[in-house]
């Protein structure tokens, strides 16, 4: 595993992202968010991460919200050196709560926040960019690199060519949860399940496509599908998946870009598996 530079941080070429700790699963058939929530304890979430630190990645984009800021914060205080990249959390994303919300994040010293990918796409598909600008000029108070989220390739043209987008990385989803789901808000304010979102295999393609020649750090998240397209397979198979996954995204970003996946350890180590497919795409290209 290899870092890349993140505004001045050493980051981890693969970074753990934070939807399975929050019980959240585009696989329900196979894997239920409530086995996940379950599972998902403070402690297990603390297994998980001194697990990553292991295994070479440095890097988690936690939810910005109350359970996983006190968790970050137990970690911090027993001496945990890991980066946090926050995700804004809906429920806490209003003006009147927003300052107590940032308080928190800084308490555990995070590198970088961004904007969620579902506050931003609601708002450009209903016409109120306004309020995703506003948000951001608030996000500026904590005084650390400010990131925006889109699961829509379409969106990125108007956030590199459009005035008024105050923001340093991208966010990037290879797949578009967003279809079928038009001005819908977060499953974290509806309650809604996300059992119902078909990835498509052209929407990496599509996204990729869409990132050429962006100039800002790049976190492409999603990198499996969310696990849409390693179900079902055998072992053999899904290393395979993984690395085609590595092997078309890392190839079609810049070199100092990041890549984003979720996991989830309780019937198979995906840590080491990922990790270790990763480290065998390296070496590949390396002898190239």
């Amino acid at each position: 595993m290899f870092n890349v530079d993140f505004f001045g941080h050493k980051v981890s070429k693969l970074i753990v992202g934070d939807n399975p700790f929050n019980g959240w699963s585009y696989i329900p058939k196979f894997v239920p968010g409530s086995d996940m929530k379950m599972y998902y304890t403070e402690e297990k979430i603390l297994e998980a991460m001194h697990k990553m630190e292991e295994l070479g990645i440095n890097t988690m984009l936690p939810l910005a919200d109350p359970f996983m800021i006190r968790v970050l914060s137990h970690y911090r205080n027993n001496g945990g050196k890991m980066n946090f990249i926050f995700q804004t959390w809906g429920p806490l994303m209003t003006p009147e709560l927003w300052g107590v919300t940032m308080r928190h994040m800084q308490e555990v010293e995070p590198i970088g926040v961004y904007l969620s990918g579902t506050f931003v796409d609601v708002r450009r598909e209903t016409g109120r960019d306004q309020e995703i600008k506003d948000m951001l000029g608030r996000m500026r108070a904590m005084g650390i690199p400010l990131g925006i989220c889109t699961h829509r390739p379409e969106n990125i043209a108007e956030f590199e060519n459009g005035e008024g987008w105050d923001f340093d990385f991208y966010m990037a989803c290879m797949y578009n949860a967003r279809r079928n789901r038009e001005g819908q808000e977060s499953g974290f304010l509806t309650g809604k399940s996300k059992g119902d979102i078909d990835f498509h295999a052209t929407d990496r393609g599509e996204m990729l496509e869409a990132l050429q020649g962006v100039k800002k750090p790049i976190l492409a998240f999603k990198l499996f599908a969310g696990g849409q397209m390693l179900a079902e397979k055998t072992e053999e198979e899904r290393r395979e998946a993984i690395k085609d996954a590595y092997d078309t995204v890392f190839s079609a970003l810049k070199p100092n870009d990041a890549g984003v996946m979720g996991v989830f350890q309780k019937y198979h180590d995906q840590l080491t598996e990922n990790v270790s497919v990763f480290n065998e795409w390296e070496a590949e290209k390396l002898a190239k």
